[in-house]
């Protein structure tokens, strides 16, 4: 059991590396980026973004729109890209050297491959903790895009894992909210028998059993355990926690949803439609997912709830990990025009809670609610909201609150 729990671990690892690196192949060629230099506002800037669909598509649109109107020598083109489309988009980019002035990253190694491959500019000039833009950050969102001491990404929003249910389902089937995993297993068959399926899932992508995982890593393996094997130079895989999570998520696969072992055919969007039209009653998702799951869908604002995966009874790791990671941007650092991109990350100066995230979280860890809207993404402290050690990275790194927010087009440009 231990070696095909490996193995499976391993497999994990692939598929991850597979979705979020490897893009950054070879080296870049040219001047270097001055970030710190004075803005020409003049020229062509470049963004690629992964929010290509509504509703956030035309919030970047509104919101480069706005920057020409201060800026009317400036043309900004957007480059907005899925999800899932982003990766193969910023491969053939990079094999081709066409990556545009500012371009959308996650962290880990993903990030890490445009630090090394020489593709992403250093903003420690500008955005190191210790300046008047950094300062504006959290700590840990700025780390969460650091390496060997510098610091190289703008984080745009931290993004959080949750499992969302539907308060009608749980009430038809007399279920309340799990407070363990256990729990949260022998609420399955009630809602199965209410006429619901009890949780949606599809994993042809792949991430979405990662998720999983990671969240049941975490709460299984010590913390320093675990961070040690991340990195293949102090990884032994050898501790239990391992082979007992993979156990815990092949049981709610096997008993909680429909998909079972087909669920590597099923897309997660066809999960999301299942919760979102009143045939499942849970959909583990990203906080960036609530505004899929919920307001012009079956299931009413109203009738949705969240919960943090629950923890397993007797587990070893860290009871308050919270699978997550902010994600933001990196300036290309062969571009003319970065201190322009500079600028531009910088203009929005007043930022909003979107109604997705003013929500109370449910459960026995989480029940806080959204944080203030006067304040810009990924800048609360390390710790969650309500005392927790915060959300673990996607796969690595550990990052600020969950709940995003975003920059209002159209406010008066001003320096933090």
């Amino acid at each position: 059991m231990r070696t095909r729990a490996l193995i499976a671990l391993a497999g994990c690892s692939a598929l991850l590396a597979a979705g979020c690196a490897g893009g950054a192949g070879g080296t870049a060629s040219g001047p270097a980026a001055d970030v710190a230099a004075k803005p020409e506002f003049s020229g062509t800037l470049s963004i690629l973004t992964k929010f290509a669909g509504e509703p956030l598509e035309s919030y970047f649109a509104d919101l480069a729109a706005k920057y020409r109107q201060r800026h009317p020598g400036v043309q900004v083109e957007l480059i907005q890209e899925t999800d899932q489309s982003i990766k193969d988009k910023t491969k053939t980019l990079t094999a081709s050297n066409a990556l545009p002035d500012i371009y959308f990253t996650w962290t880990g190694n993903w990030a890490e491959n445009f630090v090394r491959g020489g593709r992403a500019a250093d903003l420690t000039k500008v955005i190191g903790p210790d300046t008047e833009w950094g300062r504006t950050f959290g700590r840990g969102s700025l780390e969460a895009f650091a390496y060997d001491g510098k610091y190289y990404g703008i984080p745009l929003y931290n993004n959080g894992k949750f499992m969302g249910y539907s308060k009608a389902a749980f009430a038809k089937a007399g279920v309340e909210v799990p407070k363990s995993f256990e729990e949260l297993l022998a609420s399955c068959a009630k809602l199965r028998q209410a006429g619901y399926e009890p949780i949606a899932f599809g994993n042809k992508d792949g991430w979405p059993a990662l998720h999983y995982l990671q969240q049941l890593f975490a709460y299984h393996v010590p913390k320093d355990t675990l961070e040690a094997d991340f990195h293949p130079a102090t990884a032994k895989l050898d501790h239990p926690g391992y082979v007992a999570a993979l156990k815990q998520f092949k049981t709610l696969v096997d008993q909680c949803t429909d998909t079972k072992a087909g669920t590597n055919g099923v897309l997660y969007t066809s999960a999301q439609e299942a919760f979102s039209g009143g045939k499942a009653a849970m959909y583990y998702q990203e906080v960036l997912e609530f505004d899929t799951t919920v307001g012009d869908k079956a299931l009413d604002p109203g009738d949705f709830g969240i919960f943090p995966l629950p923890v397993p009874q007797g587990a070893a790791g860290d009871p308050e990990a919270l699978e997550g990671a902010p994600e933001g941007y990196l300036i290309n650092a062969r571009s003319p025009r970065a201190a322009l991109a500079i600028d531009f990350m910088k203009s929005p100066p007043r930022w909003r809670t979107p109604r997705r995230c003013r929500l109370r979280r449910t459960g026995s860890r989480a029940r806080s609610s959204a944080p203030s809207p006067s304040r810009p993404p990924a800048r609360r402290s390390t710790r969650g909201s309500s005392g927790s050690t915060g959300p673990r990275g996607w796969w690595s790194g550990s990052t600020p609150s969950p709940c995003p927010r975003w920059p209002t087009p159209g406010s008066r440009a001003a320096r933090r």
